[in-house]
């Protein structure tokens, strides 16, 4: 008998986390030898939902597992906001670092112990930057007063009034509609995401800050998979860090993919200079360090442990 394992997402075919999702099914099938496969809903949005419905679906058992931004518990699991530290991590390849060390294993037994999910995975949730209607974001000074529509986290909308925006959280469900009426004047997001939704539409200016690499967590109903026999459960998990590996290929390669489209479009991507990101950088500096000042002296230690072995392989 074949294991249905039935697992959600919010995006479409182009998506980096819908191809993801993809490869992981196919692992689970393969890897498991037909004992299990993936019911893909690959866009609950188009059934009526909001896209944060996944992650009450998950937890409820109406879904076996999603993917979903990392940020969106950070209520529930305060250590994740350490993932919430703008203009803290160098690169990726630090954020991988992080991911896959200590501190990601310490972050998944926090999510463990407080919520029925179990976490297999950490995706890229992509470098985050910011689109506007129109004119240079490169300064603080040319943030103030914007409306800026950004996640739901009061750590992220506090480094946003820092730079003199009007924060406001709306469900990506609802982002499209909300930069075409100009509800907001500007949001942040990954290129890919301002791209496949086509927000470059209205938005014709993007200041490139990359202030920050999302996380998404690849979660599981915790029941579900404590009732699946042990070679369903060793191969989903073995599945899981196939399509880990594969997607954040996805999202390093459709980065550049959607830097040159958006250019042959007519969008103006503005790279900051050393002196402006600077400028970000200390501008937000104060409201990084109220997020930091929350986490235990033990937890900062393994953040920084894992960024200082990131270092040593990216040197």
């Amino acid at each position: 008998m074949t294991i249905e394992i039935t697992f959600g997402g919010y995006q479409g075919d182009n998506s980096v986390h819908t191809r993801g999702a993809k490869s992981l099914a196919e692992a689970v099938e393969r890897l498991s030898g037909g004992a299990a496969r993936i019911k893909f809903r690959q866009n609950i949005v188009e059934d009526g939902h909001k896209a944060s419905d996944l992650l009450s679906m998950t937890e409820s058992g109406e879904l076996d597992g999603c993917y979903f931004s990392s940020s969106y518990l950070a209520d529930r699991v305060p250590e994740l906001a350490l993932f919430d530290q703008h203009f803290a991590v160098p690169s990726r390849a630090h954020a991988y670092g992080v991911l896959d060390g200590s501190l990601g294993q310490r972050l998944k037994q926090e999510v463990e112990a407080n919520t029925g999910y179990s976490v297999m995975g950490y995706w890229d949730n992509g470098l985050r930057h910011i689109s506007s209607r129109g004119g240079r974001l490169n300064t603080p000074s040319a943030c103030d007063g914007l409306k800026l529509r950004t996640l739901a986290s009061d750590d992220h909308q506090r480094v946003f009034r820092a730079l003199g925006f009007d924060p406001r959280a709306i469900d990506v469900r609802d982002l499209p509609a909300a930069v075409a009426d100009g509800t907001v004047d500007a949001q942040e997001n990954p290129l890919t995401n301002i791209y496949n939704f086509r927000l470059h539409d209205v938005h014709r200016s993007i200041t490139m800050t990359g202030h920050l690499l999302g996380v998404a967590l690849v979660l599981f109903n915790r029941d579900a998979v404590e009732s699946w026999p042990e070679n369903v459960r060793d191969a989903v998990h073995q599945a899981v860090a196939e399509a880990t590996k594969d997607q954040r290929r996805f999202a390093e390669e459709d980065d550049v993919i959607c830097a040159k489209a958006l250019r042959a479009d007519g969008v103006d991507l503005i790279e900051l200079t050393a002196d402006e990101r600077a400028a970000f950088v200390d501008a937000t500096r104060g409201e990084v360090e109220k997020t930091r000042s929350r986490f235990s002296v033990d937890l900062i230690s393994l953040f920084e442990h894992d960024i200082a072995l990131a270092d040593a392989k990216v040197l």
